[in-house]
This record gives C-alpha cells, sequence and structure tokens, in this order.
C-alpha cells in the first residue's frame, strides 16, 4: 500500500505538513485527498503552530498535466474546470483560518499549486536557491488556487500580473525584495533554523496570536477603518485567559521575558 503524498507530523507544539511524492511532488487527485485529511486532522489537534515543507529535490513540479487531459478527454468542459478550481481552492481558505501562526520553508522549485498553499501561510521562508512560478499560462491557464491574488495582496497587481502573465520563474531574493517572502536563508539551514522560528511561534500565547490573525485578516479585507472596528471587541477577551493573567503575574514578579504561555 502506497503512502499518502501529504502527512502530518508532530513536533512538540508545531503540527508540520509534509508533501513527499517523488520524484516531482506533482499534484493529482490522491493530493488533494491527503491534504483534505491533513487539514481534517490538523483542524482536530492541539497543534499551536503548522509548517508546510517537502521533502525532495524540489518542493513541487505542480500539477500533474494528465489531470487537465483526462478532463479534455471527458468533456469535462468548463464545469469540470470550475469543480477543480474550487477543491484547489478550498484548502488554502482552510488554512487561512486555522487559529494558529503557520510558515512554509520552500526549497528548490515550487510550483503552481504549492506555491498557492505557501500563500495561504502566515508567512514563508525560502532557501537561498528556490525558485517559484505561478506559470499555468504556459497551458492556456491561469492560477486557480488563489496564487493571482495572493500575489497581489503580498506583491502589488502590477508585480502579479508580471509574474503570472509571463509563467517566468523568479528567485527567493527577487520574492524577498517584492514582500511576498518574509526571509531567505542558506540552503542547509532551512529546516534547522525555520522548525526552531515554528517553534518560537508554538510556544507563543497562542490566542493572542489567532486574533493577532484575525485583525491581519480584517485589514486585508476592509483596510484600517475595517481592523479598528475589530480590534477593541476581540482583544479585550485576552484578559480571559490564563495566558495573559499569567504573563502580567510572571512580569510583575520576575521582569519581561519570563512568562512561558500554555495557549490557553
Amino acid at each position: 500500500m502506497s503512502h499518502p503524498p501529504i502527512r502530518l507530523e508532530r513536533d512538540g507544539t508545531v503540527a508540520v505538513m509534509v508533501l513527499e511524492d517523488p520524484p516531482l511532488n506533482l499534484y493529482s487527485d490522491r493530493t488533494y485527498e491527503a491534504l483534505r485529511a491533513c487539514l481534517d486532522e490538523l483542524e482536530q489537534s492541539d497543534a499551536r503552530a503548522l509548517v508546510w515543507r517537502a521533502e525532495g529535490r524540489v518542493f513541487t513540479g505542480g500539477v500533474d498535466v494528465h489531470v487537465f487531459d483526462r478532463m479534455l478527454e471527458g468533456g469535462g468542459g468548463e464545469l469540470g474546470g470550475s469543480l477543480l478550481y474550487g477543491s484547489l481552492l478550498e484548502p488554502v481558505r482552510r488554512i487561512e483560518k486555522l487559529p494558529m501562526p503557520t510558515l512554509a520553508l520552500v526549497h528548490g522549485v515550487c510550483l503552481t499549486w504549492g506555491l498557492e498553499i505557501a500563500l495561504g501561510m502566515d508567512m514563508i521562508w525560502a532557501s537561498a536557491s528556490a525558485r517559484f512560478g505561478l506559470v499555468e499560462a504556459n497551458v492556456g491557464l491561469t492560477p486557480g488556487a488563489g496564487g493571482t491574488q495572493r500575489m497581489a495582496h503580498r506583491a502589488g497587481p502590477a508585480r502579479a500580473a508580471e509574474f503570472v502573465m509571463t509563467a517566468d520563474m523568479y528567485d527567493a531574493a527577487t520574492l524577498r525584495d517584492w514582500g511576498v517572502v518574509n526571509r531567505v536563508v542558506a540552503d542547509d539551514a532551512l529546516l534547522y533554523e525555520g522548525l526552531g522560528f515554528a517553534h518560537r511561534l508554538g510556544s507563543g500565547p497562542t490566542k493572542a496570536h489567532a486574533l493577532t490573525k484575525r485583525i491581519i485578516h480584517a485589514y486585508k479585507t476592509g483596510g484600517v477603518e475595517e481592523a479598528d472596528r475589530l480590534t477593541p471587541d476581540i482583544t479585550g477577551t485576552l484578559f480571559q485567559t490564563a495566558d495573559l493573567q499569567n504573563a502580567v503575574r510572571t512580569f510583575l514578579a520576575e521582569g519581561p521575558g519570563k512568562a512561558t504561555f500554555e495557549g490557553r
């Protein structure tokens, strides 16, 4: 029996979603089912941070083109395409709603759906040699898992248009300069440093981080005005959390930076 192409691992408070389907980690029906299963498990878990990473020489070579070929041969047409892209977009939106910090650790070549999943994460780290592309234009398509709009939000509409319409490959340093990638680290340090950073996030005040995500989402959808409207309504609830109460008492007794958080 073959292993699923995506598996969920645990490293203390950090959940790690690992893509491993050699040789190219291509997207297929199996990938979608495995991704959904991982998210089902994750949403019911007590994880306090999530990492998205891949094994192998490349992060992903994109979508297995046989998926599109089967749709053409089967006469799926417009309806089939809409259903396919609906299924591609669903996991990205589920990831964005997770009440925990999320981090993509990208190495090698990262194309299409794998990059779109990464763009659904709160932060992206990349190895120095990583290269990125939304290359669907090569087969007459446009990204269907939200990559265009999420690239536009991070990099701006003009850069997103260039990125998608040219179907070119872009290096990690360029995407860092564009505001898409948070950090670029040495190839051999990505996993170690990235997991260390994820553990820092996972050991923090999880409920406060969840509200930070809600405020950022409000800003993305409604600007500063919407974020300002939401902030007072939700931040006051943190005074009921064990983490805040303990941190305030610890600060007064021992000084700053001494508190530990349990995610409650």
